[in-house]
């Protein structure tokens, strides 16, 4: 499935609004970013998250190179979220998020190969996910309050140096497992005006599907998991949360890897994993 195709499927909407799918792009030495309609970007102006105003002037999807649709100030990634594999893992539902953080410079591009990193020789796995993307600063706030502060919902790969997390017993190294440089490709678009109450994850590893799993079985869904974090710290425009993952996570073995994270609605998102650095 190729991600423009993938980008104009369509998506269950919030009622009262129809899905609009916002990316970043790279054209000829500059940055921009617009509404994809159909094969083309409707180019804008000013703040993604802030009276967005269009320019009138249409690109080719095809003609750009995609960017991260955000610059997210941080990164937080959801431990044990999801029923399933708190069942499988047979680890108890957590009473409170659990949550750690990634780098800022592990974002990747839709598209981008990420290679190896050079200073870790264990298993390396994909982590297909839903993102939440914040549009308002956000802080303290209930979770009936917590849509307004949502812009969108994108399809993320939360990639993991997996031997790392327990390789020193005193102190598991969850952050520097999940940071690499590459580490957090997402993307295509965030979409908004989404409900991401029916929407499934699934992810593809060099074409065999290799998790489908529903959002809706998550502990914490994307309302109460905004409030929640809201009470411990203020998120920003463009950070992202990823949602955590389910049944299904593996290693990445080939000398090429080409990992899919499907998310009808919002797209595919489509990187390369290579073992040579």
């Amino acid at each position: 499935m190729s991600t423009i195709t993938a980008i104009r499927q369509t998506a269950r909407a919030v009622p009262g609004n129809a899905p609009s799918h916002w990316l970043r792009f790279a054209h000829d030495g500059r940055e921009g970013f617009g509404r994809l309609e159909g094969q083309r970007i409707a180019v804008h102006r000013g703040d993604m998250f802030a009276e967005a105003q269009p320019t009138g002037e249409t690109m080719a999807l095809a003609e750009v190179a995609l960017l991260a649709p955000t610059r997210p100030s941080k990164i937080i990634a959801l431990w044990n979220n999801f029923h399933a594999l708190a069942a499988k893992l047979s680890n108890p539902v957590p009473a409170e998020p659990l949550y750690l953080m990634k780098a800022p410079s592990c974002v990747a591009a839709p598209g981008a190969t990420i290679p190896r990193p050079r200073s870790y020789a264990g298993k390396v796995v994909y982590e297909g996910e839903l993102g939440i993307v914040i549009g308002q600063r956000c802080s303290a706030v209930s979770p009936d309050e917590a849509g307004a502060f949502i812009f969108g919902y994108t399809c993320v790969n939360d990639i993991t140096a997996l031997d790392l997390i327990a390789a020193d017993p005193t102190f598991p190294q969850w952050v520097r497992a999940k940071s690499f440089d590459g580490f957090c490709p997402f993307g295509p678009v965030v979409t908004s005006g989404l409900d991401p109450r029916e929407l499934t994850v699934r992810t593809l590893l060099n074409g065999q599907e290799r998790q489908n799993y529903p959002v809706a079985d998550m502990v914490f869904q994307p309302h109460e998991l905004v409030s929640r974090l809201s009470h411990d710290m203020t998120l920003l425009p463009g950070d992202l949360i990823c949602c955590g993952t389910s049944l299904g996570v593996g290693t990445m073995k080939e000398p090429v890897n080409a990992v899919e994270v499907v998310i009808e609605g919002i797209g595919t998102l489509a990187n390369s994993f290579v073992q040579g650095g």
